[in-house]
């Protein structure tokens, strides 16, 4: 696992002087393989938006391919830390997307029986200030990720969750292709030539039809836009593709 890692973090590009790069990382914290099929596919979908070919990485645990480093605590810190090198704070930005199970208390790590824990805002946070990775653009997908916003909210940094903090998420079945969360925003909203706000509100949309018809307690995703985030924001979108693509894997709920 450390040499899968070490060779995709070798891989990733140096950041190109005078541009903002976007430098993409998602993340799978949790063996079931809903996970690691939904953050192969966000890789994918992010690179293309952002352009940020060469400069993602992908973090996962189990799925019919198995050929990724495996998503952990550890592997997240090492591989922010390598970002951290290669971006400039002054110009880059960092598009996390982290899928799992929630806890009151953070993201859930659960990897089989090999590994357990819980990466909680505050270590995110300090993770972040320590690295001097100001730019981020945060999108957290998994029940009570609302627990996120008030530690991660500054006005550089841009987040998204897939509740609120005291509600859960849903889609996170074993056999699923997607979590609600993903599949909404990334698998659909985020495909199309849309701003992440607009983007944001269709996602929501999208996914309160889908508790209503399956009779679910609203999850409430949240989003929270720091007013400095907004010009790095409109870097990074400023060049998306016009063109839709097409969602793939099972839906997350039957259309």
């Amino acid at each position: 696992q450390r040499r899968r890692l070490d060779a995709a973090l070798a891989a990733i590009a140096p950041q190109r002087a005078g541009q903002v790069d976007a430098y993409v990382v998602s993340i799978a914290l949790d063996s079931d393989p809903v996970f690691a099929r939904e953050a192969r596919e966000v890789g994918q979908v992010l690179e293309r938006r952002y352009n940020a070919q060469g400069r993602t990485l992908v973090l996962a645990g189990p799925d019919e391919q198995d050929d990724l480093p495996r998503g952990s605590i550890r592997s997240l810190l090492i591989s922010l830390a390598q970002v951290a090198q290669k971006m400039d704070a002054d110009e880059d930005v960092l598009v996390l997307y982290s899928t799992s199970h929630g806890l009151p208390q953070g993201l859930a790590y659960h990897y089989e029986d090999d590994g357990y824990g819980v990466l909680s805002p505050k270590l995110l946070a300090d993770t972040f200030e320590e690295l001097g990775i100001e730019k981020r653009l945060l999108l957290i997908s998994a029940c009570y990720s609302g627990v996120f916003v008030p530690t991660m909210a500054s006005d550089h940094t841009a987040i998204i969750t897939a509740s609120a903090d005291n509600r859960t998420s849903f889609g996170c079945q074993p056999d699923n292709d997607w979590t609600f969360f993903g599949d909404a925003l990334i698998n659909r909203a985020m495909r199309k030539p849309l701003p992440l706000l607009m983007a944001h509100a269709e996602a929501t949309r999208s996914i309160a039809d889908w508790e209503s018809r399956m009779r679910l307690p609203a999850s409430l995703p949240q989003a929270r836009i720091g007013s400095a985030a907004m010009t790095w924001l409109s870097a990074i979108e400023a060049n998306i593709p016009q063109t839709a693509t097409t969602p793939t894997g099972r839906p997350s709920i039957g259309d």
